[in-house]
């Protein structure tokens, strides 16, 4: 049985926040959790990273029980290890010391080995009027592909 091609998406980032960077970094699973991610069950509406230590974390990403787990099964929304390069979490690190800026998962997904990765964005929080402005260019685009 093969499963379908993994990508869960934070839809609510794009809407959210501006996207200035973008970095995909491995993430550190225990148990049951790549199972879970294979089948879809993880959330990532609610998740941002912090700096541990110059150690980088997600927070609040939840990947649900396996179903099919025992008492081994995983702590449902525990803090996970991003694994980037020195170099990339310095950039980060200098990054987020400026006022404004945060870290935020925008995808999940399932590699060609077989892999867990985690695409994450610098980001930079919109104002009320930058979202009404995002919608508006949404409706725009979305009358423009009806007439064709």
């Amino acid at each position: 049985m093969s499963l379908p091609k993994i990508n869960i998406k934070n839809k609510r980032a794009s809407f959210e926040y501006f996207l200035i960077e973008r970095f995909v970094a491995g993430i550190q699973l225990q148990g049951t959790e790549i199972k879970s991610i294979r089948y879809g069950k993880a959330n990532l509406s609610d998740s941002y990273c912090v700096f541990i230590d110059h150690e980088l974390f997600v927070r609040n990403l939840h990947i649900s029980e396996y179903a099919l787990g025992t008492h081994y099964n995983h702590v449902v929304k525990r803090d996970r290890k991003l694994l980037l390069s020195k170099k990339e979490l310095r950039k980060l690190k200098i990054k987020l010391d400026e006022k404004g800026f945060t870290i935020i998962p925008t995808s999940l997904f399932i590699n060609d080995r077989g892999l867990a990765k985690i695409e994450i964005a610098l980001a930079k929080g919109k104002h009320t009027y930058d979202k009404r402005e995002t919608i508006k260019q949404k409706d725009i685009q979305r009358d423009i592909d009806r007439e064709h």
